[in-house]
């Protein structure tokens, strides 16, 4: 399938839900109980907790609304989710959304099959390029709602491939296009590529 093809799909498909802009100073506020785990600034020291700061608005707004549903399932989440208005999420993802991203490293031994993967995919599995739809630098596309992946920490990114691959992450849209591409992931597919993801926001 083309390229451009696929990632219009996507965005169609999966992250075709409306929001009204956040404020992000009204966010701040907000994001103080979230502090402990994604950090005062959205960046978290934990690798198993996500990087917030610098994702795209649209794509925090259906994140967040997906774990409040349960279409996503995060238990460790839903106290601080179930209780928020349209307009918390709104301003949640605003704030997130205006900080600045982390820059990241990548263990070399990563390197050349992450850049690959990420880069140019694997033809003869079917796999294509991250860099299609998350954009060569990481930056992903804010208005299809593809999320920003550059500086991303490892353990998490292959935690939500692996999920994405046992069909446990399943909020990719009636395309299943994650879950299509990361049951054609290898273990070893998905350390590298997430390892080459977190050191991309050191990148060019």
């Amino acid at each position: 399938m083309n390229k451009a093809v696929l990632c219009l799909i996507v965005s169609l498909g999966a992250s075709g839900l409306a929001f009204a802009k956040g404020d992000a100073a009204a966010g701040k506020v907000k994001a103080a109980t979230c502090a402990a785990c994604h950090g005062s600034t959205g960046i978290s020291i934990a690798p198993n907790f996500p990087t917030l700061a610098g994702q795209g608005e649209r794509y925090l707004v259906k994140q967040i609304t997906d774990i409040k549903s349960g279409a996503r399932a995060v238990p460790e989440m839903i106290p601080f989710v179930s209780d928020l208005t349209q307009q918390d999420i709104d301003d949640l993802a605003a704030f997130y959304s205006s900080q600045t991203p982390p820059a990241g490293a990548t263990d070399p031994k990563y390197v050349a099959l992450g850049e690959e993967l990420y880069r140019a995919g694997n033809a003869k599995k079917g796999i294509p390029a991250c860099a299609a739809c998350h954009s060569p630098t990481g930056q992903g596309n804010a208005l299809a709602g593809f999320p920003r992946l550059a500086g991303q920490h490892a353990q998490y990114t292959a935690k939500q491939l692996r999920d994405f691959r046992e069909g446990d992450r399943v909020n990719d849209g009636d395309t299943r296009v994650m879950r299509a591409i990361a049951e054609k992931l290898s273990n070893k597919d998905v350390e590298a590529v997430a390892n080459y993801i977190q050191g991309l926001g050191e990148r060019p």
